[in-house]
């Protein structure tokens, strides 16, 4: 079934072009889950075949990533805090909780932003507590398109290269998985050390 969607996909966006990446990646870095991989590595083969060029897949794709995150962004900022505020407790969520949060993306919003684009599973979710925090929208969109333009790059580069051997893809995008969540966790324990010896000093 993935392959026939990746085909699928393929044609699309052979035929909608660079249009095509941009909406699918809006739908994927929004609060709807679908992933990049069967968006990007096609668009990366497609490129190795001369009929994209990576510099507008890797524009089209950061601008869906971020017209995405910013759709989440606004809708936690405009209506989430009312929401929660008024229906919070049904879901064991306190006034304090809200405040806590405030704090802590004030003063780390930004490397939980850019460790939350490159986790799976998170990375469309991120942008909601940080527009629910009213995290700044210059340092949202910066970390945001860091942790997207990586992780887009990591795709379509990996289209380009192996994009018709299915089988040597799923191997190497779950090593590069690993590999991404052992550098981020090795990056959060490093801010997390930093952050301790700031505070000591």
């Amino acid at each position: 079934m993935i392959k026939e969607l990746a085909g699928d996909l393929v044609e699309l966006i052979f035929e909608w072009g660079y249009l095509g990446i941009f909406l699918l990646m809006t739908i994927e870095s929004s609060f709807v889950p679908f992933p990049s991989e069967i968006i990007l590595i096609p668009a990366g083969y497609l490129a190795s075949k001369g009929e994209m060029s990576i510099t507008m897949i890797m524009i089209s794709a950061l601008g869906g990533s971020m017209s995405g995150a910013y759709i989440n962004y606004y809708l936690a900022l405009l209506l989430g805090r009312k929401i929660l505020s008024r229906y919070g407790k049904y879901f064991f969520i306190k006034e304090d909780a809200l405040y806590k949060m405030d704090s802590y993306f004030e003063k780390h919003g930004h490397i939980s932003t850019f460790i939350g684009r490159l986790v799976p599973g998170i990375r469309q979710l991120i942008s909601i507590p940080a527009g629910l925090s009213h995290m700044n929208l210059g340092i949202f969109s910066l970390y945001t398109a860091l942790g997207a333009g990586i992780w887009a790059f990591i795709l379509v580069m990996l289209g380009y290269f192996i994009g018709e051997n299915q089988e040597l893809i799923e191997s190497y995008l779950k090593q590069i998985t690993i590999t991404v969540l052992v550098v981020l966790i090795l990056l959060a324990s490093w801010y997390i050390y930093y952050q301790k010896t700031k505070r000591v000093s």
